[in-house]
């Protein structure tokens, strides 16, 4: 799935990315509003991953995700 469609489908995403990272708060959640680089820099912080690292997770959960 591209970016766009999870920036354009982000309220329904939300609890997809929280299963993923629950380590990220509801308000980091409205915070990021479906911004790659805002969920990336909140996963780098919370989990202590690389700028790499969290690119590639969000990479990989993106790719995963699919809408009936």
């Amino acid at each position: 799935m591209d970016w766009n469609r999870v920036e354009g489908n982000w309220k329904q995403l939300k609890g997809k990315v929280k299963e993923q990272w629950g380590k990220l708060t509801d308000d980091d959640l409205d915070r990021i509003a479906g911004q790659r680089d805002q969920l990336e820099g909140a996963i780098q912080e919370r989990y202590g991953l690389e700028k790499d690292r969290a690119k590639a997770d969000v990479d990989a959960w993106c790719n995963r995700q699919t809408f009936s």
